[in-house]
């Protein structure tokens, strides 16, 4: 089975020299965009998957960047449109959704977070926008996009910034970073550590509360470890998942539009709960962060 389009179809074969496959599709599709240093010194663009794991660490996956980067300046346009011509009479449609979004951040921060902290709400808004509309790419046909950028000379792009651990995991450790430094700032560095250390199992015993040490510095700290890991493998997980089965549904030829539609309309809810649950998880974080026992 070859590609739908035929400037796909182009890419592929020069890729894989020959006519391309089921397997050579799939791969084509989950490939990034990638830019760095060839093994022989020179930069450019990684035309095969060997070519972008020879890149190294420091390669970048250019779609993932421009992709993330525009839905994150659609966000902004789009919001502070509406907080500019924001009115108290009748207001539009489109300021009454943008208003029960903010609305609805703001309470969900408020149930959970149990400190003050003008970041968080914020935050919690970005992320909840910004992640879901990295995800809605998810629901634009898998050829569209990467079509239109074959008659371009690009040979791959993948459009949903979120299906890239490199993402997910780089809004993670931001997450991370913040739960650090405010346990250190409300905390203390004592009090931080005396946190990692001294729970779950304590004793009134000095020298037995000593031995417990390395016990809760192993469980405590596999714990926090385990927070950026969980939030951004979960998002990454659930959206590469679903952009495969939309590859896989491309496959099936004049079979592909019912399904697609069909997916789709069940992809919205996951689209939309993995943003959810990335905004919850980062408040209640924040929000352990900042207690004080």
């Amino acid at each position: 089975m070859s590609y739908r389009g035929s400037g796909l179809k182009d890419m592929a074969a020069q890729e894989h020299g020959g006519e391309t496959t089921t397997t050579d599709y799939i791969l084509h599709h989950l490939q990034n965009l990638t830019y760095g240093r060839h093994p022989d010194g020179a930069w450019g663009f990684a035309h095969t998957a060997e070519e972008a794991k020879e890149m190294g660490f420091w390669a970048i996956h250019v779609d993932s960047m421009f992709w993330s980067v525009l839905l994150g300046l659609v966000f902004f346009f789009l919001f502070r449109r509406v907080a500019k011509n924001v009115t108290s009479g009748v207001p539009g449609g489109f300021q009454n959704f943008i208003e029960s979004i903010v609305v609805f951040v703001d309470e969900s921060v408020r149930e959970t977070f149990q400190g003050r902290n003008p970041l968080i709400a914020p935050l919690a808004l970005t992320l909840f926008v910004w992640i879901f509309l990295m995800n809605f790419m998810d629901l634009i046909p898998v050829d569209w996009i990467p079509g239109v950028a074959s008659l371009m000379g690009i040979s791959h792009q993948k459009v949903v910034p979120t299906a890239d651990p490199n993402v997910t995991m780089g809004m993670s450790l931001s997450v991370f970073v913040l739960v650090l430094y405010y346990s250190i700032k409300v905390k203390g560095v004592r009090g931080f550590a005396a946190e990692l250390t001294l729970h779950p199992f304590s004793a009134k015993n000095p020298v037995l509360k000593v031995l417990l040490i390395p016990i809760n510095l192993v469980l405590e700290g596999v714990s926090l470890l385990a927070k950026p890991l969980s939030l951004g493998l979960r998002l990454f997980g659930n959206l590469y998942a679903g952009e495969l089965i939309f590859i896989l549904i491309a496959l099936l030829g004049l079979w592909q539009m019912p399904l697609h539609l069909a997916w789709a309309i069940f992809h919205i809810l996951v689209i939309t709960l993995q943003a959810f649950i990335f905004m919850m998880l980062t408040i209640v974080y924040l929000s352990l962060a900042h207690e004080d026992h």
